[in-house]
């Protein structure tokens, strides 16, 4: 939700349970009008400015002030109690919040959106509270899929003795999915949430230092009991590893699977986006990809999505007329335009549409650019086969001018035709050059035989 629905909610909520208890403090139960008063608040004092959730200019290069926005007035208790699924009233404001963004979505017909929540792994139970959530509040609906995002805190965590190594966490995130997937009824709920999660996406602040180099002589997470954070892409290994052979077990059950699409080269190393080539199905942001020209190679030639924040990325790491995103999109880049955070990047109650009209405006993009952006995003979405026919035709999946029904897509042929036409001469291009190396080296080891042979 943007701030203004937000604002709005807490309002509502405040005339209609402010006897309600909400939150325990020191073993007494406090109602949702004394939270107010022990702050100096009324619902007349709201304010969108007052609840001051909108990222600023104070929040560039500063994750933590980033971070610190997500509390209404500056006040956790808040967060906790209005938008957090396991609290004292059991998630009951934010599902009831969710549900409103979700009619809305229906309303309006022609967005679809893919929403996360998010799974620590300090506890075993995790799962099952979420899900008793979503099932409890019935936060489905035809317009919506949810993507889980583990945040990277395995070291705060770690500090506060909540869990001893790293293997902890990983069995914490991945046991009750193949409990489920193994026995369905062992988890009922979960068996029924899991229907609407598509996969997984990895969180936090790129930027920070880290001390260590994944490799062969890293420890294993069961031995991962240093109290510096793993890397990056040891992270991002151990989530791909547990979810390879997850997939298999679910395949093999006739489930669906799940696909790994973190939040990769929005700061930091360079190398987050090595891992997140080798480990992703899609990522988010990449925006380092416009300093590493071999790798924005790479992910040309194997179409990894990317989906693109501008408006994110303008209050956090790079300013607008420096994102590449109309570079990557001229290059033939899978590129979408995605919102990261509408209530706090966004004004209206349609966040999507300001990250399309914003980008035309400043890009000056043709209805084309626009509609290809659009079609790119429906392709990496994590909604069903069915779907995604309806949006773009029955024959999506084909390659080249084949796949595009230009009465849906609304992109002409010929600019699919160019694309397809494009990669296929790089890639004829690349299996030249390998095929000319190869013969070379046949000839020079030809070369190297004694007279006579």
């Amino acid at each position: 939700m943007n701030q203004k629905h937000l604002l709005r909610f807490i309002k509502r909520a405040m005339k209609k349970y402010p006897k309600e208890i909400v939150h325990v403090e020191r073993g007494k139960g406090q109602t949702l009008m004394e939270v107010f008063e022990s702050m100096n608040l009324t619902a007349f004092d709201l304010s969108v400015d007052t609840l001051d959730m909108h990222a600023d200019r104070n929040t560039f290069h500063r994750f933590d002030k980033f971070n610190a926005k997500y509390n209404p007035i500056g006040e956790s208790i808040l967060r906790e109690i209005f938008i957090k699924t396991d609290n004292y009233v059991e998630g009951k404001y934010f599902g009831h919040i969710v549900k409103e963004v979700m009619s809305d979505l229906e309303e309006s017909k022609y967005q679809n959106v893919e929403l996360r929540l998010s799974i620590y792994g300090r506890s075993r139970n995790e799962w099952d509270k979420l899900a008793k959530w979503a099932v409890k509040h019935q936060v489905y609906s035809d317009n919506v899929r949810w993507l889980v995002q583990v945040p990277r805190l395995f070291d705060v965590y770690h500090t506060k003795k909540q869990l001893s190594n790293f293997q902890e966490m990983l069995e914490n995130i991945f046991m009750p999915l193949f409990e489920v997937t193994v026995a369905p009824r062992s988890h009922p709920e979960l068996h029924l949430f899991l229907q609407h999660v598509v996969g997984f996406d990895s969180v936090d602040d790129e930027s920070k230092p880290e001390q260590h180099i994944f490799n062969l002589d890293s420890p294993l997470p069961s031995s991962w009991t240093e109290e510096d954070n793993p890397p990056y892409s040891y992270y991002l290994y151990y989530m791909y590893a547990n979810m390879t052979v997850l997939n298999h077990l679910r395949r093999q059950r006739g489930f669906h699977t799940l696909v790994l699409r973190p939040h990769c080269g929005e700061a930091g190393p360079i190398h987050h986006l090595v891992s997140g080539f080798m480990l992703s199905e899609n990522i988010s942001h990449g925006l380092l990809l416009r300093k590493a020209p071999v790798l924005q190679y790479l992910y040309y030639l194997a179409q990894i999505g990317i989906a693109m924040s501008p408006l994110s990325n303008n209050s956090l790491f790079l300013s607008y007329h420096r994102n590449p995103l109309p570079e990557y999109l001229s290059r033939g880049l899978m590129v979408s335009l995605s919102t990261d955070d509408p209530l706090q990047f966004h004004f209206t109650k349609e966040p999507l549409m300001e990250e399309y009209s914003i980008a035309a405006q400043v890009w000056k993009l043709s209805s084309c650019d626009m509609c290809e952006l659009a079609r790119n995003s429906v392709l990496m979405s994590g909604f069903s086969h069915k779907v995604k026919s309806y949006w773009l035709g029955p024959h999506y999946i084909k390659e080249g001018q084949e796949s595009n029904d230009i009465r849906r897509t609304n992109v002409p042929d010929i600019r699919v035709a160019y694309r397809y036409e494009t990669m296929c001469e790089e890639l004829n291009l690349i299996t030249q050059a390998i095929r000319t190396d190869e013969l070379e080296t046949i000839e020079e080891e030809g070369s190297l035989w004694p007279a006579g042979i």
